[in-house]
């Protein structure tokens, strides 16, 4: 099978698979190139409610595929840079289940969602310095603003692998899970995430990722959905809410 990006939907979760096992998932330039236009896709569809984005087999991601990326260093960097910038404003939420090498272009993936689950034994890095490239300012700002500048310094300056323990310390991933454990872990938690209001959730994504001169779009949106009332009488009546308001398309 050519490297490429497979995608399905189930159970309302999309799930997008980084499928290039002979080079550990290695990002080509036609699959950096292809992200965006199937995100677009994804996020328009009104029966999916999450995403999850990992990768085939035993690994994640282990970067770009350098031997793919004709052309100026910019341009490889370009194409890397909107793929994760569309990544980060799907509008729904994202989740990366990460096994095996995170690195380089796949640690921009995996800090682009908004959650990050991982497998005992995974390994995370950034490794632009090991190949004389600067980083993109929005990638830097972006992994700073999760696991601090101390560890973002760390990372980039040495371009050295982290364990998973590390990384939950650190902030880089938000739950470890035990071999075998993670693609149980991802179901259950994806099923508790399309449960719950779009509404509160891609309000909240916006604010958490900064923009926060919405509060009244997003008040009017409250008012006007339904699911505040729903929500209310659910909990009253000790019954599973049905949410109605969904991403507009």
């Amino acid at each position: 099978m050519e490297p490429q990006l497979l995608h399905s939907v189930a159970d309302s979760v999309a799930t997008v698979v980084v499928h290039h096992p002979a080079k550990r998932n290695a990002m080509t330039a036609a699959m950096w190139r292809a992200l965006p236009p199937l995100l677009r896709t994804l996020a328009a569809d009104p029966g999916v409610r999450a995403m999850v984005l990992t990768g085939a087999g035993d690994t994640f991601c282990a970067g770009a595929d350098i031997s793919t990326l004709q052309g100026s260093p910019d341009e490889a960097q370009r194409l890397a840079v909107e793929a994760e910038e569309a990544l980060a404003a799907f509008p729904k939420p994202t989740l990366a289940a990460i096994r095996g090498h995170c690195v380089g272009g796949g640690s921009q993936l995996a800090a682009a969602c908004d959650l990050r689950f991982a497998e005992e034994g995974a390994l995370f890095g950034v490794t632009p310095a090991k190949l004389g490239i600067v980083y993109p300012a929005s990638s830097t700002r972006r992994l700073a603003s999760l696991v601090g500048p101390a560890t973002t310094k760390y990372l980039l300056f040495s371009g050295e692998l982290i364990d998973s323990g590390r990384a939950l310390r650190t902030g880089l991933v938000d739950e470890v899970l035990p071999a075998g454990g993670l693609a149980e872990r991802v179901a259950e938690f994806t099923r508790v995430l399309v449960s719950r209001s779009q509404l509160t959730q891609a309000a909240a994504k916006e604010f958490a990722d900064g923009r926060t001169d919405r509060d009244a779009h997003w008040a009017a949106q409250a008012r006007g959905s339904g699911d505040t009332a729903e929500g209310v009488a659910a909990f009253l009546q000790r019954r599973q809410p049905r949410f109605t308001w969904s991403v507009p398309t």
